[in-house]
């Protein structure tokens, strides 16, 4: 039971600091208009409501392949602003 209250905690820990992480992306995305900006800023609010969403639930194996498929597409938009900011050179 400790371990499982624990990791709730530790789990909204990592869900408050992907938000944060995602309002200085979107503070900067305002200020430039950047894409690069605005695609990390998406991907952490992905990452944002994983996390606050593993934490808030009881994860069966039935739903859990839902979790990796939003940090699948958090990476692939993290990968996309890299390629889309290496490619406007």
């Amino acid at each position: 039971m400790i371990a499982n209250n624990l990791s709730m905690v530790l789990s909204g820990a990592v869900a408050m600091a992907s938000f944060a992480t995602t309002l200085f992306f979107v503070k900067f995305w305002r200020q430039t208009s950047d894409v690069f900006f605005l695609l990390f800023a998406l991907a952490f609010g992905i990452d944002t409501i994983s996390r606050a969403a593993l934490g808030l639930t009881h994860v069966s194996n039935e739903i859990e392949p839902v979790f990796y498929l939003l940090r699948l597409a958090m990476f692939a938009l993290i990968i996309a602003a890299i390629t889309v900011k290496n490619r406007s050179r």
